[in-house]
């Protein structure tokens, strides 16, 4: 079978995408015009992807607000004054915080991965947020009538629903997207939320069959929005051997912007369970520089040192644009990554005899 290969989810948005956004926020088009330039990118996203030879197909995200905000677009019960997250050239992201409850999701991932495999016939995965960041929006300062407890019980109910729905339409594997989990450690060093995160997402998994959990990996990365990151500084060495302890079966991790790719390899060959994979980043969207295939083969071929073929994967350090206003990477450039980290990996397995 080779060294698999997967995206990791979001992919730039075309100019005419990001113009209808821009129409659509200031009331010039209507939410019908918006969801056709929405429709126009992804099936343009999907044919461009196989093209590439992209033995698994993603929709690019083009019709999320964001990886994380996806399920409460158009909530009611939100306020916009929720947590921020300081990236490290300056600028924030927040979050809102509820202010009122039950917790529900107004749309559900399942909705994007149907529309994208009507323009496909090849595997299709869908990325997902980890209920472990969707649990920063409860206030510190609790909200009447609906204690935190009550919350975390809604939060589990909907985010199993969120990963069963794409499992149950199809998904060759869902994602879920973990980022928190690195930043966890900076906004608490002795590591106590990082370990309320892990309980909450293994709640979730948990409720899955060994079977169903295959085809369900986690994706952790310092976080990528704007060729920024937001706690890159963090030791890899703290994280990881937690993270592998989640009942998932494929690990998606970054590396090609690791300083020490060697040193995270060694941590990841010491805790790897049996059974579960690991897709290694072999592209870097902060950097602008396109790798060659010979430099992902060269990744590949070091990471194989450290954790079992039959184990190893490859994909694409984080999304290419998180938020849908993040225009920091060309479109053109991040298909030529993933065009590198398609023929690198197969140089790879070339090598490997594999």
């Amino acid at each position: 079978m080779g060294i698999p290969t997967e995206p990791i989810g979001s992919i730039p948005r075309p100019p005419a995408l990001l113009a209808a956004l821009t129409d659509h926020a200031a009331g010039r088009i209507s939410d019908a015009e918006l969801a056709a330039r929405q429709a126009e990118a992804v099936a343009d996203t999907i044919t461009r992807l196989e093209r590439l030879g992209c033995p698994v197909l993603v929709d690019g995200e083009q019709s999320k607000p964001s990886f994380v905000t996806y399920p409460i677009s158009g909530l009611d019960g939100l306020s916009p004054d929720g947590a921020v997250i300081p990236f490290a050239d300056g600028h924030t992201r927040q979050l809102p915080h509820l202010t009122s409850g039950p917790f529900r999701y107004r749309v559900h991932a399942a909705e994007y991965l149907k529309e994208a495999r009507r323009h496909t016939r090849l595997p299709v995965k869908q990325a997902v947020i980890a209920p472990s960041a969707l649990s920063l929006l409860y206030p510190a300062a609790g909200i009447a009538d609906y204690p935190r407890k009550v919350f975390l019980d809604d939060l589990i109910a909907e985010a199993e629903a969120d990963i069963r729905g794409c499992l149950d339409a199809g998904a060759h594997a869902v994602q879920l997207d973990f980022t928190e989990g690195r930043l966890s450690l900076k906004l608490d060093p002795s590591g106590g939320l990082l370990e309320d995160f892990i309980a909450l997402n293994n709640q979730v998994l948990e409720r899955f069959s060994t079977a169903e959990r295959a085809r369900i990996g986690v994706h952790t990365c310092p976080g990528g929005d704007q060729d920024s990151t937001h706690s890159a500084d963090v030791d890899y060495g703290g994280l990881l051997p937690r993270l592998l302890r989640l009942q998932a079966g494929n690990f998606y991790i970054q590396l090609a912007g690791e300083p020490d790719p060697a040193r995270v390899l060694d941590v990841i060959g010491a805790h790897l369970r049996p059974g579960t994979r690991v897709f290694i980043g072999v592209t870097d969207p902060i950097d602008p520089e396109v790798e060659t295939p010979e430099q992902v083969r060269d990744r590949v071929l070091q990471a194989a040192r450290h954790i079992p073929v039959e184990q190893l994967g490859t994909c694409d350090d984080c999304g290419f644009s998180p938020f849908a206003d993040d225009t920091s990477t060309s479109r053109e450039v991040a298909f030529a990554k993933i065009a590198a980290r398609i023929r690198g990996t197969a140089l790879a397995t070339e090598a490997l005899g594999v």
